[in-house]
C-alpha cells in the first residue's frame, strides 16, 4: 500500500484528498519508481483545487514533477536502484503523477538524475528551474551574451522567475526583476537581480511600441505583461515566454516583431527531446548555486499539499514548494 493525493470529479463534485492505494491500482508503464520528493507547481495548484481544466482524466494523482529511485523496470535504460527525475509528459494531467509514494511511468519520460544532485535538490529545482534553464538555452541559441544589455525577468518571485534570475546572474547578465511584492526586493537582489521593477508598469494595456529598455526577457506571466515586455525589448532582442499567470491571451500588435525584429521564443517544457532534457539537467547540476536552493524553496508534507495548493494560487507562496511524499 502507498499514500497518494487523489483528485476526482463525479456527480458529487470535484475533490482532492489523501488516499491509500495498492500497487495494483497504478496505471500502465515500464518503470515503477519509489518517489522521494515531488513539488507543487501552478499547474498542480489548478489540478488540486479544480480552478483550471488541467486534469483530463479522472481519478487522477496530480504532480507534474517527481524524483525517486527505480523499484522495477522493463525498460532497457533503467534498472532497480537508478535515481531518476521526471518533468511533464502529461503526468498529473492524463497519467498519474508525482504526488504519491509510488509511480508507474513510461521509461522514455525519465531522465537520469545527475550525480551531483539529491532527489530533494532536484525537486527544489523541478519544472520551474528546468523551464528557466530551457529559457536561458533558447536565449543563448538566439545569440544573447551578457555584453548585450539588461535582461528582464517577470514573475520574479515565482519559481521560474527565481531560477531565471539566479541562472542569468551566474552567467554575468544584468537582471531586471519585475515583481508586485516590493517587500521581496532584498530576496531578489540576493538571487542576483540588479534592478527591481514594479510589475504594475507592465500589467495594464500599453502602447504597441515602448521605449527600448531590455535586450531580452524571460516571461512567465503572459497577457498584457508579455505584450508590454515585447514592446519594450530592444531591436533584434528576444523574449522567452513560458507561462500564463496573468492570462493566456496576448493583446499585442506585430509592431515589435516587424519594426524592431524582436523574436518571441516559445518554451515548451512538457515534451522536449531526451538529449535536450539531459543537457538541461546536467547544466542545472553544474550552474545553479545550490546554496540558494533553501532560499528559493521550502518543504511541506504530502498531507499539507492540498491546503498549500490554494495558497500557491493566491500568490502567497514564494519560490518553490518541495513535497516530501513520505510525510
Amino acid at each position: 500500500m502507498f499514500t497518494a493525493i487523489m483528485t476526482d470529479k463525479d456527480e458529487s463534485g470535484y475533490r482532492s484528498q489523501l488516499r491509500e492505494l495498492s500497487e495494483q491500482d497504478l496505471p500502465e508503464g515500464e518503470v515503477t519508481v519509489r518517489v522521494s520528493y515531488s513539488t507543487l507547481n501552478y499547474k498542480d495548484g489548478l489540478a488540486i483545487t479544480g480552478k483550471g481544466p488541467v486534469v483530463r482524466r479522472f481519478p487522477m494523482v496530480p504532480g507534474i514533477d517527481l524524483a525517486g529511485v527505480v523499484e522495477s523496470s522493463d525498460h532497457p535504460s533503467y534498472h532497480p536502484g537508478d535515481r531518476v527525475v521526471l518533468n511533464g509528459w502529461g503526468v498529473g494531467e492524463t497519467h498519474w503523477g508525482g504526488l504519491a509514494q509510488l509511480a508507474r511511468l513510461r521509461g522514455d519520460w525519465l531522465v537520469p538524475l545527475p550525480s551531483g544532485l539529491s532527489e530533494k535538490q532536484a525537486m527544489a529545482i523541478g519544472t520551474a528551474g528546468y523551464t528557466a534553464m530551457l529559457c536561458l538555452m533558447a536565449l543563448e541559441q538566439h545569440g544573447l551574451t551578457p555584453d548585450d544589455g539588461e535582461v528582464l525577468v517577470t514573475g520574479a518571485n515565482g519559481g521560474v522567475g527565481s531560477f531565471a534570475i539566479s541562472l542569468l546572474a551566474h552567467h554575468g547578465y544584468s537582471v531586471i526583476a519585475a515583481t508586485g511584492r516590493p517587500g521581496e526586493a532584498d530576496y531578489l537582489r540576493r538571487l542576483g537581480a540588479s534592478t527591481i521593477l514594479n510589475r504594475a508598469e507592465l500589467s495594464e494595456a500599453g502602447r504597441p511600441l515602448a521605449k527600448e529598455r531590455w535586450v531580452a526577457a524571460v516571461d512567465s506571466v503572459g497577457s498584457h505583461t508579455l505584450a508590454n515586455v515585447c514592446a519594450g525589448t530592444q531591436a533584434e532582442g528576444a523574449v522567452a515566454t513560458c507561462g500564463m499567470a496573468q492570462g493566456m491571451d496576448l493583446p499585442a500588435t506585430v509592431a515589435p516583431f516587424i519594426l524592431r525584429g524582436v523574436s518571441l521564443l516559445g518554451i515548451n517544457s512538457v515534451t522536449q527531446p531526451y538529449a535536450k532534457r539531459v543537457t538541461a539537467w546536467e547544466r542545472l547540476s553544474q550552474e545553479l548555486d545550490r546554496g540558494r536552493l533553501d532560499e528559493i524553496s521550502h518543504e511541506t508534507g504530502l498531507s499539507e499539499a492540498i491546503s498549500t495548493a490554494s495558497e500557491l494560487l493566491a500568490g502567497r507562496v514564494r519560490g518553490r514548494v518541495v513535497v516530501d511524499v513520505n510525510r
